[in-house]
């Protein structure tokens, strides 16, 4: 991994902030080269799966640009647990477009680290509520997809079995016994069938 400029101090980077609100685009260059830094490791978790390391900087560099050009200092939030967020986001819309990312990611990972040198976790951004509209946007993307997919790729039963075990479509949610019982079924034929729905599913996510 190529070196990057540190990070700045919490006066410098407060500094340019108000100097690129007030139109200095200098000032702009300079707090995104100071957080190329958090760029790069964010994408170390990434490596394994494949991906390009120098196309991973510069995907993670335009979202931390954004994250410099639509940071809010009025919500008391740090620039750097802003920009981790957003870095993470178009990681993962890039990863998502190729259908290549499938691991679970623990809330609880570091994925960076902050100007003062503490490890930023998911856990702490998505508890500070920054991006809170970016995130519905997505989720609500998601969910169409899946109801496509599953109108799509599944069979009725597997449809049937789906929505009874996850309460889609706003019904209730049911146990694989409480299935089976209605459907006249083995719970193990119903575990099956779950199954492999979700395995049909699992490509498009």
């Amino acid at each position: 991994m190529k070196s990057f400029p540190p990070p700045l101090t919490a006066a410098e980077e407060q500094y340019y902030l108000q100097k690129y609100t007030e139109g200095d685009l200098e000032a702009k260059h300079i707090l995104i080269e100071h957080n190329l830094r958090l760029v790069a490791h964010i994408v170390k978790k990434y490596q394994t799966l494949g991906e390009d390391t120098e196309d991973l900087l510069s995907i993670g560099t335009i979202g931390l640009i954004k994250s410099v050009v639509t940071f809010n200092s009025g919500k008391n939030v740090r620039l750097g647990t802003y920009a981790a967020r957003c870095i993470e986001n178009e990681i993962l819309m890039h990863l998502r477009s190729k259908k290549k990312y499938f691991r679970d990611i623990s809330l609880y990972e570091p994925i960076g680290i902050d100007r003062e040198g503490n490890e930023i976790r998911i856990f702490d951004i998505i508890d500070s509520h920054t991006d809170d509209a970016y995130k519905k946007a997505v989720l609500k993307d998601d969910i169409k997809l899946l109801y496509s997919k599953l109108e799509s790729q599944l069979s009725p039963r597997e449809r049937t079995v789906l929505k009874m075990r996850y309460g889609l479509y706003n019904e209730a949610e049911y146990t694989q016994r409480e299935i089976a019982a209605e459907l006249g079924i083995s719970r193990s034929y119903v575990s099956r069938i779950e199954k492999s729905a979700i395995e049909k599913l699992r490509p498009y996510f």
